[in-house]
């Protein structure tokens, strides 16, 4: 009889004894998934924090870029109303000196010189076709193989081609020099606010205006290069309207 109700005792602790293992077990576990638990919302805190100044630095570059891009259309829109200033004058002398049965040659030479000036200082569109095509009608004014009124026609068409292209987007080919090489590429023209490129080597960039002089800049930032892709691909599209993201790519008007 003893010996049967030691071994009852001893069955009894040893249950005790794996009973308060199981809950020590069981306790920890529960402490150890609460830590992690807690270390899961830090990182989580932590992360919305950064997230927080990465949205406020972001907003505060988009308001930037959105008052750069207002102060160049605005410029932009002033030089278009002065062109057109600039064209009214002069049909203005060119009308009187005809209505006096006067020569008009010398008015269409001041004027077409006066657009291969802006032809020339302006965005580097196809600038070596457009200035040939005005030196082209002073050629043959100047030899005689027009007529000073057919002369007169294709001056008008010359400066309502240039003042189209201010607000043209649409993309285009032309020929573009990368670190002193020329190279031909793609063109995506925002009027003459912004003009982007990308060569067959899928180089991608903007072109930016240092003091008198144009220069093609790389972008090697991958965001940067995902967002011209986009706009190169909605050209292709014929997408012209809508929102664009872009780097920040402003020609500006005034030397630096």
């Amino acid at each position: 009889m003893f010996k049967t109700y030691k071994r009852v005792l001893l069955s009894t602790v040893a249950c005790g004894v794996l009973g308060t293992s199981s809950l020590y077990a069981e306790n920890t576990n529960i402490v150890n998934s609460i830590m992690k638990l807690r270390a899961d919302v830090e990182a989580l805190y932590t992360k919305i924090d950064d997230n927080k100044e990465m949205y406020k630095a972001e907003m505060k570059s988009n308001a930037m870029q959105s008052a750069d891009s207002e102060a160049q259309i605005n410029r932009q829109e002033t030089a278009l109303k002065l062109a057109e200033s600039e064209l009214t004058k002069a049909e203005e002398k060119i009308a009187a000196a005809s209505n006096k049965n006067e020569s008009i040659k010398p008015l269409l030479v001041s004027a077409l010189d006066r657009l291969k000036a802006t032809i020339e200082t302006g965005i580097p569109f196809k600038v070596s076709q457009r200035v040939a095509d005005v030196e082209k009608i002073k050629t043959q004014l100047s030899n005689g193989d027009i007529t000073e009124e057919k002369a007169l026609a294709q001056t008008w068409a010359s400066y309502d081609d240039n003042i189209r292209l201010t607000k043209e987007i649409g993309l285009f080919k032309q020929e573009i020099e990368i670190n002193g090489e020329p190279v031909m590429a793609k063109i995506a023209k925002l009027g003459s606010v912004m003009m982007y490129f990308a060569t067959p080597n899928d180089k991608v960039g903007f072109v930016s205006k240092e003091g008198p002089i144009y220069k093609y800049n790389v972008v090697t930032n991958k965001e940067d290069v995902k967002k011209i892709v986009a706009l190169f691909d909605d050209l292709q599209k014929q997408i012209r309207t809508g929102f664009f993201s872009l780097p920040n790519a402003l020609i500006l008007s005034e030397s630096k």
